[in-house]
């Protein structure tokens, strides 16, 4: 679930597996695939974010919580790779402004032939 604003201000909780698309048009608008649509104060990216972050955090607690097992019942020696956490959760490097794509290389003819 992610934490979204209307444009009244009102908090707003969606289930983000059932996105199925954000659009600006220019505010953004959620549709989910019951067809119910949701008009938010966060933007495109914003959205997108929050979305991979919601499931980014899924992957990572994944492995934290163990189902019908107390912490001290774990015979795992710390040595075990099955004892670590699979995921971290971090932030997208995309949605930092700073970042910028590489450069892709040039098609253009370097002149030998």
């Amino acid at each position: 679930m992610i934490s979204l604003t209307r444009l009244s201000g009102a908090e707003l909780v969606v289930n983000s597996d059932l996105i199925e698309r954000v659009d600006k048009t220019p505010d953004t608008v959620i549709t989910l695939t019951t067809g119910a649509k949701y008009v938010v104060v966060e933007s495109l990216r914003a959205v997108v974010a929050a979305t991979r972050l919601h499931r980014a955090e899924v992957i990572a607690l994944s492995e934290v919580i163990r189902i019908g097992r107390d912490a001290e019942e774990d015979t795992r020696s710390a040595d075990d790779p099955r004892s670590r956490p699979l995921a971290s959760v971090t932030a997208h490097p995309a949605a930092h402004p700073a970042v910028q794509p590489a450069a892709q290389p040039s098609d253009a003819p370097t002149g030998d032939r």
